[in-house]
Parts: C-alpha cells; sequence; structure tokens
C-alpha cells in the first residue's frame, strides 16, 4: 500500500458511482486537502448529470440535456480525477482493497466510497420505459403527445410527476396504482387524496386498488386478466440499490450497503446515497432516502468521514415534488408516522402546511403552494428532536 498523504489519511481513494453523492464526494475530499488520487467510476458515459429534472423539465421539453451537467468540465478538470466513466464495477476485495471492473481491471484502494445509485423496479413481460437515465427520459419524451396513450404503473412521486408532465403534453395518461390511496404510506391518507385528486382534475384516468401482472404488447394485463391498452408504459414501481457486484466482498448488504451513522461499512469503506442504509442518530433508525439533496449531503459527509472526521450523519432529509401547478416540499422522516397535522392552509384548496408525529417528537412536515420560509422553522424544529406536545402548542 502506498504512503498516505497525511497521517491516517487514504492516498487513493475510489469512488463508485458517478452521479451527484459520487461528485460530492471527490469535491468534498479536494476541497478538504485530499491530495492523492481520486478515481471516479460510473457506468454512463458521460460526466455526473442532475436526475430530478429527467421526469419534469427534461420529458416536458423545458430543457435540453446540455442544462443536466451537474458541473463544466473545466470544474472536472480542476478536480483532476481519474475519470472512468462508461466503466461498471462488478466486484470487490474488500481484503486486498481492489474493484474489479467489467473489462477485467482491477483498481487499487486504499479508502472506497460507494455511491452506486439505484435502478428501477421492472415487471414481467416484455420491457416497459423506466425513468432512471437521460436516455430513458428522452426515449419516453418520443412517446408522448396527442393522440397518444401512456399508461403509468406505479402513482408514486415519480409516476405522478411523469403522469403530470404526459398529461400537460395532450397525452392520455391511465395511471395504475395499486394501493387504495396514492402515497398514503408517505404523506397520509387525506394528502394522498388530495394528489390524487389534482390527477383526476386534469383528466387523467386514475385507478387505484388495481395490481398489474405483466406489461404484453399494445399495454399491460392485469391480475384479474383484462388488457388496459396503451401505446407506452411507464414503469415507476420504485427501486433496488446497486449494490449486487458487492455480493461475496464481505461487506453488509441488506437493502443498500449497510453504514453505521458515520456512513461507515468498514475500516476504509463508506457509502452515500440511494445505496447507502444507515443508522440516522438523530430519528434513531436506519434508514436508505432517495432524495437528490440526501445524496449529496452524504457524499460530503462520507468523504469527510473518510478523512477522520468522526462526524456523525444526521440530516432532516429534504425532498420537492412537481406536479401541475403543485409545488410540493418536505423535510423529515413521514414514513410511519402516527398523526398528520394541518398547521395552516386548506386541504380542499391545496394550499397548506401539515405537520407529522412519530412516537412523542415532530419527525415531518410537508407543504402544498406555500413559500419555502413558511416551513423553515419546522426544519428546524425537527432537527431540534421537539416533543410534539411543544409543537401543537406552537402550531396553535
Amino acid at each position: 500500500m502506498s504512503a498516505p498523504t497525511t497521517a491516517g489519511a487514504p492516498d487513493r481513494v475510489v469512488i463508485v458511482g458517478a452521479s451527484a453523492a459520487g461528485l460530492a464526494a471527490a469535491e468534498t475530499l479536494r476541497r478538504e486537502g485530499h491530495t492523492g488520487t481520486i478515481t471516479l467510476i460510473g457506468d454512463e458515459p458521460t460526466a455526473p448529470y442532475d436526475r430530478p429534472p429527467l421526469s419534469k423539465e427534461i420529458l416536458s421539453g423545458a430543457w435540453s440535456p446540455d442544462r443536466l451537467p451537474l458541473r463544466t468540465q473545466t470544474d472536472l478538470d480542476a478536480l483532476g480525477l481519474d475519470a472512468r466513466y462508461g466503466s461498471e464495477a462488478i466486484g470487490v476485495d474488500a481484503a486486498d482493497r481492489t474493484v474489479l471492473l467489467s473489462d477485467g481491471s482491477l483498481v487499487p484502494y486504499d479508502g472506497l466510497i460507494v455511491a452506486t445509485g439505484v435502478r428501477p423496479r421492472q415487471l414481467p413481460g416484455i420491457p416497459a420505459h423506466t425513468l432512471r437515465t437521460l436516455d430513458d427520459a428522452l426515449a419516453l419524451k418520443n412517446r408522448l403527445g396527442p393522440g397518444r396513450t401512456l399508461a403509468v404503473v406505479g402513482a408514486g412521486f415519480l409516476g405522478a410527476e411523469a403522469a403530470a408532465v404526459a398529461a400537460s403534453l395532450g397525452t392520455r395518461v391511465i395511471l395504475l396504482e395499486p394501493a387504495p390511496v396514492p402515497l398514503a404510506h408517505a404523506v397520509g391518507e387525506d394528502i394522498g387524496r388530495i394528489l390524487a385528486q389534482a390527477h383526476i382534475d386534469r383528466g387523467v384516468d386514475l385507478r387505484t386498488a388495481t395490481t398489474v401482472s405483466e406489461v404484453v404488447t399494445g399495454g399491460i394485463r392485469l391480475d384479474d386478466g383484462s388488457l388496459v391498452e396503451a401505446d407506452a408504459v411507464l414503469v415507476a414501481i420504485g427501486s433496488r440499490p446497486n449494490t449486487e457486484w458487492l455480493i461475496g466482498s464481505g461487506l453488509p448488504v441488506s437493502d443498500g450497503l449497510n453504514c453505521d451513522m458515520y456512513c461507515s461499512a468498514a475500516s476504509g469503506v463508506y457509502g452515500a446515497g440511494d445505496a447507502a442504509r444507515w443508522h440516522n442518530p438523530l430519528f434513531d433508525t436506519s434508514m436508505r432516502i432517495e432524495h437528490r439533496t440526501n445524496a449529496a449531503e452524504q457524499g460530503m459527509a462520507a468523504a469527510r468521514n473518510l478523512l477522520g472526521a468522526r462526524r456523525p450523519f444526521a440530516p432532516v432529509p429534504y425532498f420537492w415534488s412537481d406536479q401541475y401547478d403543485m409545488k410540493i416540499r418536505a423535510y423529515g422522516y413521514l414514513r410511519g408516522h402516527d398523526e398528520v397535522h394541518i398547521t395552516e392552509g386548506s386541504l380542499e384548496e391545496r394550499k397548506f402546511t401539515a405537520i407529522y408525529r412519530t412516537g412523542d417528537h415532530l419527525t415531518g412536515v410537508l407543504s402544498i403552494g406555500m413559500p419555502p420560509k413558511s416551513i423553515r422553522p419546522w426544519q428546524q424544529a425537527i432537527a431540534a428532536r421537539t416533543p410534539w406536545t411543544l409543537t401543537r402548542e406552537a402550531a396553535a
């Protein structure tokens, strides 16, 4: 092993995953003074680009692909990276500290950051559209427009965003969801119904409590045997973390790379972004977050801790969604909540702020149609682990 740049710090750092988390890690390493080799490995042939606009601005045509890169080539050059775009990591030897690429080459490391993200879940049958890469978004965009029918399987945030864009382009949209109320598990039934009604009001054929068995030529087959005809099918039923390449490495994997509160999975190995499951001490629970903001923040945290910072990664997660004229923002950990309380506004007008209780504490806040500054105090209250009784008093 080559000598570290500073006492205890790794010389050769390999980052597997060239998206928001991986790029944030690389930039943080340089910003913190790391002068050794940084190898950035990505399976797509392009430099890091932003993914949230794929289901919004790219799909609608509001943006051209040249607006997606996260950094200019000049900025990337300044990092002095050993960039391996279009290379897939297929294995890691944690004992020898090497990463195996699909071309058979081995990349040695002193420190490893796993930021391989996720891939869409698929349905049985013929291949359907998914939304994860730029190519995915462009391929689906070409199937939208007046006179065409799109079937969207899954009314979560990704499926709902794509359905909203398609409908706005004049596409006939059939939105199928197995749950009785879309997103109820995440935002609560009342708010889930409000979000569902927005699609119905725009002419989307929303079918809840509907289970799809397979994708077939000309549409999709339901569990009852009936056929839903469509020119194109988008499957948006969730994602799987890209961690199969770690099997056999000895690294802990279970619905993501299992990490502690410092984003550490093993000596010299850290996880970041959608592929990482870590213990968030703020909520005292294990979580894996598929949000753009978390990816960047966790990439920075993993890089600092790899260099020896040893700071717990305890964020208040944040996500946003654009659907029609609704701007949805949320902080915290909403899943598994026990109570939802509307603090201001009206559900019927689709302009409100809602707070969430889990156990005895405020754990989340969600707003629709409200200014960003209106929920920032709630973010601070979540970070402070404010008891629910005090929260309700403040909201009264």
